[in-house]
């Protein structure tokens, strides 16, 4: 992955950035950084807004646009759209609920073997990730203030699809606290549908 390529990642998984702050992952110059950023800006991946979070000159944040969003992977989004459709058409929601439900019971199947023998929640959640990452999911752990887990998904592959059937964001809320097990307790805190840049669950142990 060239630079370019690096700094528009760094954005999408760690949301808006200065110049400065990019320039220390990078290991850039403050201008080199900003370069970058122009020219994603002048392609239309990049946007800015300035915020005033301290005394003095407002720091500029690079965000990416619609158009950086989609650059990663979408998993076809227009033919999932239009095959949710044609389900929906010949077979009613009936039909569409049938069709989740499979593709729930093959995921389950499927993180099942990824978190067998992983016995600790930290290593249960941490095989999920790994399972999501492999999806395209951009996922990670992270351990909150409190000692909760944050299973943090920084892009959906399923977007498209979510937004016309939000069936597939409640399935996947599930199917995540049944693979974790009864011993935690798994919600949701940040979801994309609802205009945030990232999903993020909270996963907490429950004591019994």
């Amino acid at each position: 992955m060239n630079t370019a390529d690096q700094a528009l990642f760094l954005i999408k998984t760690r949301g808006p950035q200065t110049a400065q702050q990019l320039a220390a992952l990078l290991d850039l110059t403050s201008m080199g950084a900003r370069r970058q950023l122009e020219a994603w800006q002048e392609k239309g991946m990049l946007t800015y807004e300035d915020v005033a979070d301290k005394p003095g000159r407002p720091s500029r944040r690079w965000l990416l646009t619609e158009a950086g969003h989609a650059r990663f992977p979408d998993r076809h989004a227009d033919l999932t759209v239009q095959l949710i459709d044609q389900v929906r058409q010949l077979f009613g929601d009936a039909g569409l609920d049938k069709l989740i439900a499979s593709r729930e019971q093959a995921s389950e199947q499927q993180y099942r073997q990824h978190l067998a023998g992983a016995r600790a929640l930290p290593d249960r959640v941490a095989a999920l990730v790994q399972a999501r990452s492999v999806e395209g999911y951009m996922a990670e752990v992270q351990t909150a203030d409190d000692g909760a887990l944050l299973l943090i998904e920084n892009h959906c592959p399923i977007c498209a699809a979510a937004r016309q059937c939000q069936q597939f964001c409640r399935s996947e809320l599930d199917l995540f606290q049944r693979v974790l097990g009864s011993d935690c307790s798994v919600g949701r805190v940040e979801h994309m549908l609802n205009g945030a840049r990232r999903c993020v669950y909270v996963i907490k142990p429950v004591t019994k």
